[in-house]
């Protein structure tokens, strides 16, 4: 029997650019600082906390917002860094990673028409998650090498249908932050024109320079009307885990967790159990920006010789390098270029916009053990 013709929701999308570039790294035996996961080990007391939570009996499903725990751990965690109450039975919502917390929020908050602005280079899920739920992705593009959003512009783009602003801070894969000045006029916006925002904080703990993150949760105007998304995958080396949070107002966690039950329902309990454990000590995630901050430096110094030039990172565990000194090719020729022929993989930025935009710009994650970022700067610094 022939199967009925199914036009695909996404017909351009095909395997992401990170499964592509660290296949690709895998193949040719290439040093991976392509995609953004650590190749050092989580902290060996928290892979204890997870044993002994599960040898405690928390193998079952967890509740549908999480375990009260780690939502408890959470509305703390908040309260000390942005000294913003929240009520962990009705603000926060623990998800299976950000991406899904991303997913559900905008599938509760977009429907058909609905516009979302989106600013470029932009993370891979945000562009699909809208156009999946009927949405229409508005993209903004942000100029290198300092990727400031142009709010003139953005007030311009708004119209009767925009229903969301999405923004990642520290953004990935620019490694810049937002300002102060940044948040009210985002808040300014938002507030006349009654949008809701999306703000993807997942490398809120990977800030440098002693510059503050300057969370969403922490502005008067925004916190009352934003979604606010983190990762612990990024705050504790554990990507796999796949345990993330959204904290919001009570009107929209209520929107947000309906979808989130159809989604996933709940998550791995052992791991929040052990996360919420974890996270009484303070010192196991407020250390965490002079961690990086310490391989962001290396990293830069390795490559100083190089005829690559760093754009200012201010923020996560990834670098964005220009490789016009080199060559004309296009970005992601570039990348598989350096990965097969001089075995370094990096993630290339051309992806990141709607429209394909090539800045001839290269992201690589210096989330890696000493020894891996010496290998890769000692075959850059050649080039």
């Amino acid at each position: 029997m022939r199967l009925p013709t199914i036009p695909s929701k996404l017909p351009e999308v095909g395997t992401s650019i990170f499964a592509v570039m660290s296949r690709m790294a895998q193949e040719e035996g290439a040093i991976n600082l392509s995609q953004g996961f650590p190749d050092f080990d989580v902290s060996e007391p928290l892979i204890e906390l997870v044993a002994k939570a599960m040898r405690a009996g928390h193998n079952q499903y967890a509740p549908m917002p999480g375990c009260l725990p780690l939502r408890e751990a959470i509305a703390r965690a908040v309260r000390e860094s942005y000294g913003r109450e929240t009520d962990p039975e009705t603000e926060v919502t623990v998800t299976a990673g950000a991406t899904e917390a991303i997913f559900s929020t905008i599938a509760a908050l977009i429907g058909p028409g609905d516009e979302a602005i989106l600013f470029d280079p932009a993370y891979d899920s945000y562009d699909p998650a809208v156009r999946l739920n009927g949405g229409v992705p508005v993209h903004l593009g942000l100029k290198p090498p300092m990727f400031s959003i142009d709010w003139d512009e953005v007030r311009e783009r708004i119209t009767t249908r925009t229903k969301l602003i999405v923004v990642n801070n520290p953004h990935n894969p620019t490694g810049t932050v937002l300002g102060e000045t940044d948040l009210d006029e985002l808040s300014l916006i938002a507030s006349h024109h009654g949008l809701i925002v999306l703000s993807d904080e997942v490398y809120d703990r990977i800030v440098f320079d002693g510059i503050p993150h300057r969370s969403v949760l922490a502005h008067p105007g925004l916190a009352k009307r934003s979604v606010a998304i983190y990762s612990f995958g990024k705050t504790f080396h554990a990507t796999g885990w796949k345990v993330g949070y959204a904290i919001a107002p009570e009107p929209l966690t209520r929107e947000i967790r309906k979808s989130h039950q159809f989604v996933t329902y709940s998550v791995t309990t052992p791991m929040q159990m052990a996360i919420a454990e974890y996270m009484g000590d303070p010192a196991n995630y407020l250390g965490l920006a002079a961690f990086y901050q310490r391989k962001r430096d290396r990293f830069l110094s390795l490559i100083a010789e190089s005829s690559f030039e760093p754009c200012p990172c201010a923020g996560t565990y990834f670098l964005l390098v220009s490789y016009r000194n080199l060559s004309d090719r296009p970005d992601r020729e570039m990348a598989e270029y350096l990965t097969r022929v001089h075995k370094v993989a990096s993630i290339p930025l051309s992806p990141f916009y709607g429209d394909g935009t090539d800045p001839r710009l290269l992201r690589f994650c210096f989330a890696k053990k000493e020894e891996t970022l010496e290998r890769a700067g000692e075959i850059l610094a050649g080039l």
